[in-house]
This record gives structure tokens, C-alpha cells and sequence, in this order.
């Protein structure tokens, strides 16, 4: 079977993990494109990875490549509009979370989605694809916890990454959308049902050019369900020890905990200094083995002609729950949600 030729948008600190991994760690994937409006980073991509198409613009690598797949790992404010580009070409769509900033670009995409049926179109949300995480999925679908009914979930990043998140958030969907993404639809997937209601608080504690944004450098949000669950989703741009992402899901028979020491290893460390582990420094080095998983899983679905499991509505709703957590956190009320 031949390979999927495969064009990339987007170059930065995660974007040149995904080129890497299609480049190299993905059978049947062919990198054939890249795009960025930044010469170094395409220099880089035809450089180090062997591409041998190079674009500043994502309408020229459209025109030109010949391309049956695109990558899209751009910044989040263009993820949407180029998702429906390269839907209308013709093209498999990946594109890196959030799906949509607004409801109606992730409108726009599921119908679009839904017209060009043959095409294979997933989203980013790697911890679906986390080893730890499917076997905790699978566990709660047969049973082993009994009903799951509460759900806590944080992601936090090193403190030394903040500079560069003060700068992401002027483009991005903010520390909601750009963070608890995946803890909101770990939740869904976990809960197996739809956030009703949530209510965030927090503050910028350590970077006040945060607050200037109207974000915040840590929150909490306590979210209820439609089938009653709850969850408490919490997120931290100042975590001092490491990358720290755990979650927690609690049954009416049971417990299970995922990750809840962010180990690089299981090497414990005993010096004058005490007993330690050293922790993963970054998401990608915690989730390595997902973003793999996810890149293989999107080849194999275009060649095999079926669908993934995550679908554009997953999208959709991880947006939906974002705004409104955000909306919950500058107003300081509870926001209802419309499902």
C-alpha cells in the first residue's frame, strides 16, 4: 500500500515533535510538505528532517503539493480555517487542539466533517492515546470501579515555560482552552457524559502580565455533569519541580489514580540532599508514547478506510466547556451551559 503524502503547518516547540514523529516514527506516512511563515523553522524542517517542500504560505503548500493529508499544528486562532481549507481540497484532516476557538468555527468544521464523509478527520487529544490512560478507559468499561462520579484532573507546566505562554496567550484561547483541553475531555470520556455547569476562580499569583490578558497563571474550575458526576479541573503555568499532569476518577467501587508522581523514570535518588525522583520536564516527554500513538493511528485509519473514535462533536464540546470556564472565571459566577 503506498504511503500518505502528508503536509505540516506549524513548526514551533510541538510542531517540530509531530514533523519529527511523521518524518521518522510513523509507518506509512510519507512528510512531503512543510509550511511556516518563519524561514528558519522550514529551513530546519528540510534541514534536519529531509522535506522536500518547503512553504511560507498554507494556501501555496495547498496549490502545489501534491498532498492527500494535511497536519495542521499551527496557533490555535488559525486551526479552524485552515482545518476547512484542506477539508474542501479534499484532504485528511489532523488538526492540534483546540479544534475551534469560537462555537461557530467548531460548527463550520462539524458540518464540513459531515459533507465530505470519506475523509478522515481527528483532533489532537493526545492523552486518549497515553498507554496509562486507554488502560484506565478500559477498566471503567468493564466495570472495574463501578460508576465513575467524580473526576479530578489538573495539567501544569514548568514555571520557566511562562514567559513564552505571556507571549502565546495574545494568539491563543487562553489557560482554559490552551490547558484543561484535555482535562475537559478526559472527563467527558471518562464520565461519559456532557458538562452542565462549571465555576472557575483563580488568579495570576506569580505573573501578573497574566491578569493583564485577562488570564490567569492557576485555576480550579468545579464542573457538574448532565448525568450528575462532577469534576474538579485545575491548571498551573508555575509548577517548580516539573511538568506535573495527573488525574484521578473515582467510582462507586473503586479508585484509579494516573500518574499522579510525574517520574521520569523509576530511579529513586538517595544524596545529601534526600530520596527523589527527577520528574519529566515538559507535556511532550510525558506524553511521548500518545503523540506517537496518534500520528500512527491517523495514517492507519486513511489507509484502512475507517474512522477514529475522537470526532469533531469531542471537539466541539472541549470547546464549548473551555469558553464557558473562562466566562466563569472573569465574571466570578456560575455559567450553565447550553447542551
Amino acid at each position: 500500500m503506498n504511503k500518505v503524502k502528508i503536509g505540516i503547518v506549524g513548526l514551533g516547540r510541538l510542531g517540530k515533535r509531530h514533523a519529527y514523529n511523521l518524518a521518522n516514527l510513523v509507518p506509512g506516512a510519507e512528510l512531503i510538505a512543510a509550511c511556516s511563515p518563519i524561514r528558519a523553522e522550514c529551513e530546519w524542517a528540510g534541514t534536519e528532517l529531509g522535506v522536500p517542500e518547503l512553504y511560507a504560505s498554507f494556501d501555496e503548500m495547498l496549490e502545489q503539493a501534491s498532498l492527500e493529508a494535511v497536519w495542521i499544528a499551527s496557533s490555535s486562532t488559525y486551526h479552524a480555517q485552515q482545518a476547512l481549507a484542506a477539508l474542501d481540497r479534499g484532504l485528511h484532516v489532523f488538526v492540534e487542539k483546540p479544534m475551534g476557538v469560537t462555537l461557530e468555527e467548531c460548527a463550520e468544521i462539524e458540518r464540513a466533517v459531515q459533507a465530505h464523509s470519506n475523509q478522515v478527520f481527528l483532533v489532537g487529544f493526545v492523552r486518549r492515546f497515553d498507554p496509562s490512560y486507554q488502560y484506565a478507559k478500559d477498566l471503567i468499561e468493564a466495570g472495574k470501579i463501578g460508576t465513575p462520579f467524580l473526576v479530578r484532573s489538573q495539567t501544569c507546566d514548568l514555571d520557566e515555560y511562562a514567559e513564552f505562554q505571556l507571549e502565546f496567550v495574545k494568539t491563543g484561547g487562553g489557560i482554559f482552552l490552551d490547558m484543561n483541553v484535555h482535562d475537559i475531555d478526559l472527563a467527558r470520556w471518562f464520565v461519559g457524559s456532557e458538562i452542565a455547569e462549571v465555576h472557575s476562580v483563580g488568579g495570576s499569583f506569580v505573573h501578573q502580565g497574566f491578569a493583564t490578558l485577562g488570564d490567569a497563571d492557576n485555576t480550579v474550575c468545579l464542573a457538574t455533569f448532565k448525568n450528575g458526576a462532577i469534576a474538579v479541573l485545575s491548571a498551573s503555568r508555575t509548577a517548580f519541580h516539573g511538568h506535573d499532569t495527573h488525574t484521578e476518577i473515582v467510582g462507586t467501587k473503586g479508585i484509579l489514580k494516573i500518574g499522579t508522581t510525574p517520574r521520569k523514570n523509576r530511579v529513586e535518588i538517595f544524596d545529601s540532599a534526600g530520596a527523589r525522583t527527577d520528574c519529566v520536564r515538559d507535556f511532550y516527554e510525558r506524553f511521548e508514547e500518545g503523540f506517537i500513538a496518534e500520528a500512527r493511528e491517523f495514517v492507519a485509519c486513511i489507509r484502512e478506510g475507517r474512522k477514529p473514535e475522537i470526532r469533531p462533536q469531542d471537539g466541539t464540546a472541549a470547546t464549548r466547556v473551555g469558553m464557558a470556564m473562562t466566562e466563569s472565571f472573569r465574571k466570578g459566577t456560575v455559567v450553565k451551559l447550553q447542551i
